[in-house]
């Protein structure tokens, strides 16, 4: 009975645990790292053909979006979650798919031109068609028995549509344990989800702790406060755009905007128009009223039961073809934009905010995280002048972030989840946030509380019948290059797949300092000044590219570092 950390382990993103127990081998999500990576992560330790199960806590891509990839290396097992789970993946990892087929064939374009040879998409559209096939639909807190020796049970955790943590019982040896994977822990309160479920018991907790030092504070009237937002934006004459997440967040923006019609509560243009623009977040919504009875809360049913859509209201427009996002900014009508990606560093947003982060009148709402590194992070700390497609745009909007929403739970409700369990838990395993909030989590466990906790490093295996380490993980921060351009794929490809941060400029100031020494006269020589010349012009260029080409390029750099540093 062996547990080892694959990702989120002392960071916050890119979910895998791999689990060993009764001759099977299972996956607990199998997720995409997103943003800087600052561990080097083990490999996947067999082959993708052998693992038999995955089990999914949820369907956000941090926490599913390597499942085609599994897919496309052998994997033809079943993928235990939640019915709405399965149809929210079926559109995600679709999505995902087509983002990686995109950004190969962009760079085999220009392959062609360079004589560079063609790369492949990490996974394509029939990986993720196949992998959806091989779900397993679960109801919430219903035991289900995987093989023999293994049973499961999904419990209700409040973080996304579907959502849950999951109990593993393992039994081998005569010897029964109990394993609950948090998942994502949701917050109190929010818009249709339900509050979290609380588990009682169990031998070993692994739990995120994605905000283990933070507060969100009292609750906000999010509803006064984007009217007070939308009424102040409106009469100027300005667009109000809204970064967001497609699912989960999007859903929750449509509640709270439909009670702002109901209610009448913006002065200003009471009639105002929203445009949903995100092709993904269209086909959630989809999903979201499919799924709503089985996982709404009950003020939202009460709203069903009175044929109230919560999610529906008049003046939704929703923008499904590229000519419909270009006539959004074409309409001089101020208006409300939901677009997607929810950092900024991808998709339609990026094209909405060239338009409006220049206008003084408006102003961009941001409702969700931003990560150290993307685009929305430069702007929520204040930004003056940002790049997009390759164009310098001056920060005139005004810049504001909705208060306390957030789809995690806080420290007092992680603290509030982990109580719940009984005396008799084993061990807690504190993952899925940084370093320090990972670690200083832990130790409030263990000193406050009495827990015994820990903070394992990417890697880090343990024996479950004994609660005994069986090998150290990896405790070696990456170098500044690797941090901002490598995150490891699986170790049955050895693939690169880099993340690296849309503002990252050292690169060029590194190599424009190198230009400034005395260099030996040679020809040859004078050959490569020019060419370092040529790549800092580049990589100054790379700024408004977006971080998938960052990253390939800086990936390609540091390999070629590392190669000539060794002659």
């Amino acid at each position: 009975m062996k547990l080892t950390f694959l990702g989120a382990a002392r960071e916050v993103t890119g979910s895998r645990y791999y689990l060993e127990a009764c001759g099977k081998r299972i996956l607990v999500d199998y997720g995409m790292e997103q943003g800087q990576n600052y561990y080097e992560n083990a490999a996947l330790p067999v082959a993708a053909s052998a693992v038999d199960y995955v089990f999914l806590t949820h369907a956000h891509i941090d926490h599913s979006g390597w499942l085609p990839l599994l897919y496309k290396q052998g994997f033809h097992g079943q993928i235990f979650a939640t019915s709405a789970t399965h149809d929210l993946c079926s559109i995600m990892l679709m999505d995902s798919a087509h983002i990686q087929e995109m950004d190969a064939e962009w760079k085999n374009r220009k392959a062609l031109r360079s004589g560079a040879p063609n790369v492949e998409p990490l996974y394509e559209t029939v990986h993720a068609d196949e992998t959806t096939k091989l779900f397993v639909p679960c109801d919430y807190d219903t035991d289900v028995r995987v093989c023999d020796g293994i049973t499961i049970r999904l419990v209700d955790v409040g973080h996304l549509l579907g959502s849950a943590s999951i109990v593993v019982s393992i039994t081998e040896d005569g010897q029964t344990q109990k394993i609950a994977f948090s998942g994502d822990i949701g917050n109190l309160h929010q818009p249709m989800l339900r509050d979290p479920d609380y588990i009682t018991q169990a031998d070993y907790v692994v739990m995120e702790s994605t905000y283990g030092n933070r507060s969100h504070g009292p609750t906000p009237d999010y509803v006064a406060e984007l009217a007070q937002i939308l009424s102040e934006t409106l009469s100027r004459g300005g667009n109000v755009v809204i970064p967001s997440f497609a699912v989960g967040r999007t859903q929750e923006l449509l509640y709270f905007f439909r009670k702002l019609k109901e209610e009448k509560l913006v002065t200003s243009g009471a009639d105002f128009q929203v445009y949903l623009d995100s092709p993904l977040a269209i086909e959630a919504t989809n999903v979201f009223n499919e799924h709503m009875i089985c996982c709404v809360d009950e003020e939202t049913l009460s709203l069903i039961d009175r044929g109230i859509n919560p999610i529906q209201f008049d003046g939704l427009h929703v923008s499904v073809t590229a000519e419909d996002s270009k006539a959004i900014n074409e309409d001089p009508t101020p208006k409300v934009i939901i677009s997607a990606s929810g950092m900024c560093d991808a998709g339609r947003i990026r094209h909405h905010l060239k338009h409006n982060l220049w206008r003084a009148e408006s102003t961009v709402l941001f409702v969700g995280y931003q990560s150290q590194g993307t685009l929305g992070r430069q702007l929520v700390d204040g930004a003056k002048e940002v790049k997009l497609f390759g164009e310098n745009i001056t920060v005139n909007a005004t810049i504001r972030k909705l208060a306390g929403i957030s789809g995690h739970a806080d420290r007092e409700g992680l603290l509030t989840w982990i109580g719940h369990f009984n005396a008799n838990v084993r061990h807690v395993f504190v993952t899925h946030g940084e370093t320090e909030v990972a670690e200083g989590f832990a130790a409030h466990l263990r000193d406050a509380l009495g827990r015994n906790a820990t903070a394992p490093y990417n890697g880090e295996s343990w024996d479950l019948a004994i609660d005994k380490m069986l090998t150290e993980g990896n405790k070696v921060l990456l170098t500044h290059a690797e941090a901002n351009a490598i995150a490891r794929g699986d170790g049955d490809t050895g693939q690169l797949h880099a993340q690296a941060s849309a503002s990252e400029t050292k690169p060029a100031a590194w190599l424009s300092s190198r230009k400034q020494k005395k260099q030996p006269d040679s020809a040859a020589y004078g050959q490569l000044q020019d060419a370092l010349q040529r790549l800092t012009a580049l990589v100054d260029h790379m700024q408004a590219s977006s971080s998938k080409k960052q990253s390939k390029l800086a990936a390609t750099l540091f390999g070629l570092v590392k190669k000539f540093s060794k002659r």
